[in-house]
């Protein structure tokens, strides 16, 4: 299971600052290969350690913190959206420039968290658990923002090992897309957040 982020692993204020531009440099690299564009207007963004490091680092920053407790209180809320070696965590977000549209297709889109999905190789449709920490969809519009967990099966995992595939879509009466396969070098980025 991937280990998660404790105190140790975390750079001092004065520490962040002198490396931040370098960091965060290699933490954009590494999120290329972790979003996947759901036709034109939805996106996954794949988490795992470095980029839930990146995210407490920027927080501690940007808020200032330095002592123990508050520091444990961010790890402990950022710590769940680290995958646990048999799942995916990913950010989903719906994004439409002009405010007008992105209000009027949130409207249309309720429930479109419920839709998103992944398959590896030929098994079944996994669905995500989606918005564990708080309920961001109301009923009259969704979320541009959800948080959701695709939990694998050990055939998904063994499938995976094999070389299989992985697609994802959308099935939503507004908004429908398909992705088969995903592009390789996201797939290969996010069989390594599976435990050996």
């Amino acid at each position: 299971m991937p280990e998660k982020l404790g105190r140790k692993d975390l750079y001092t204020l004065e520490k962040y600052a002198e490396i931040r531009n370098d960091f965060r440099a290699g933490v954009m690299a590494h999120k290329k290969a972790r979003r996947l564009a759901l036709g034109a207007n939805a996106n996954l963004y794949f988490e795992d350690r470095f980029t839930i490091q990146y995210q407490v680092q920027e927080m501690l920053r940007i808020e200032k913190i330095f002592e123990r407790d508050a520091i444990e209180e961010e790890l402990a809320a950022y710590n769940p959206l680290i995958p646990d070696g048999h799942n995916w965590k990913a950010t989903f977000m719906l994004e439409y420039d002009d405010p007008a549209e992105r209000s009027d297709m949130l409207a249309k889109l309720v429930g479109v968290e419920d839709c998103v999905w992944m398959r590896v190789g030929a098994g079944p449709v996994i669905t995500p658990v989606c918005d564990e920490d708080l309920e961001r969809a109301t009923g009259d519009k969704t979320s541009s923002v959800h948080f959701m967990r695709f939990e694998l099966s050990p055939e998904d995992i063994g499938a995976l090992r094999q070389g299989a595939e992985i697609s994802a879509g959308i099935s939503h009466a507004e908004y429908t897309c398909q992705v088969a396969p995903i592009p390789a070098e996201i797939r290969e980025s996010l069989v390594k957040d599976l435990s050996e």
